[in-house]
């Protein structure tokens, strides 16, 4: 892409920046709540890109004021100023132009939400369960040192230990366009606590990481939902469970059931149990765009396939491996405390090297 036409792209999207600007103060438009929603988040969208589109512009405009003072300019002194001006650019201009290629490319729309997280032990019974335990807690020691809020929807105990199942909510900014590269089966080999003989085995977690549905994403109708309540199963001492707080949904016509039991609180286990059925309507469409990408790309980063074998945590040499970039870290206790974060900046520079190659098709 050359230098004329990225800039000519920065001005394209000034104009349409100040059109968003002009429609979101348009009475009409802040009576239509979803388009209102819609914009503001375009607008949001834009700040940044053209942030950088100026810097660059300014940066390419420097350098031909540069080099123009170099070819015609007779002051040995301002010539040497120049030169310095000239050389410093020449290396901070493809940089910057592979910054702003990156950001031309339009994003998932999806990495903005907040997430659901499913963490599911796999093969390898009540050690898979115990693993299943271990990556919930890396993922909400993770999630405290980024800042944002863990909110459990629902939980199964392991008989050892760990969770057989565990769904939460995080919230936050651009949650899922970071934890939806953990989407996928996480391997675990270790001597198990249930292991008598000292044996290595190999278990199993799948972890699912699921973009939430907004209000406006689906509209759900009242009349196609069964709701039941019964009485909560899991920890919270005697009021959860003597009482009908815990809430279970099937939506009708897709025959998707959901259910909730963390709060006390009926009307809370329902909002929430309404909002995981509305994630999960609104992923079947989702995982056909994820199958779309898929498709076309050879790293297979971030994809629908929830069933493909992506990172291995080996405790004898305390090795974690991510098998889809080769990555591999020889901190297993470190990792595992929450400490994820330089695998997914890898992981994020893979895929991003995939969107720019497909731009450029």
């Amino acid at each position: 892409m050359s230098e004329n036409s990225l800039i000519s792209k920065i001005e394209g999207l000034h104009a349409k920046f100040a059109s968003i600007q002009e429609q979101i103060s348009d009475p009409s438009v802040m009576n239509d709540m979803k388009k209102y929603v819609q914009l503001n988040k375009e607008y949001k969208e834009l700040a940044p890109i053209l942030e950088a589109g100026d810097k660059y512009k300014k940066m390419v405009e420097d350098y031909d004021a540069a080099k123009d003072i170099l070819q015609n300019e007779k002051d040995e002194e301002l010539r040497e100023m120049a030169k310095e001006e000239v050389a410093m650019l020449e290396s901070e201009l493809p940089e910057m132009e592979e910054t702003i290629k990156l950001l031309l490319i339009p994003a998932d729309p999806q990495d903005a939400k907040n997430a659901i997280i499913e963490i599911r032990g796999g093969t390898g019974g009540d050690e898979a369960s115990i693993f299943a335990g271990d990556l919930f807690r890396m993922y909400a020691k993770y999630v405290e040192k980024r800042g944002w809020k863990l909110e459990i929807t629902s939980q199964s105990e392991g008989a050892a230990g760990g969770f057989k199942e565990i769904i939460c909510k995080v919230i936050g900014e651009g949650v899922y366009g970071v934890l939806k590269y953990e989407s996928g089966v996480h391997r675990v080999q270790r001597v198990p606590q249930t292991e008598t003989q000292g044996r290595v085995h190999t278990s199993a977690a799948s972890v699912a990481v699921l973009p939430e549905a907004d209000e406006f994403d689906i509209e759900l109708n009242e009349k196609d939902i069964r709701k039941d309540t019964f009485c909560s199963s899991g920890p919270g001492g005697q009021s959860v469970n003597t009482t009908y707080s815990a809430i279970r949904l099937t939506h009708i016509p897709s025959g998707l059931v959901v259910q909730c039991q963390d709060e006390k609180s009926q009307l809370k286990n329902y909002d929430k149990a309404l909002q995981e059925l509305r994630t999960r309507l609104y992923n079947l469409e989702y995982e056909k765009y994820l199958n779309e990408i898929s498709a076309k790309r050879k790293t297979m980063v971030s994809t629908g396939d929830r069933s493909a074998k992506i990172r291995t945590y080996n405790y004898p040499q305390s090795r974690v491996t991510d098998h889809r970039i080769n990555w591999t870290m020889y901190n297993l206790p470190v990792f595992m405390d929450g400490e994820i974060q330089e695998v997914i900046d890898q992981l994020q520079i893979a895929e991003n090297a995939e969107r720019l190659k497909e731009s450029e098709l």
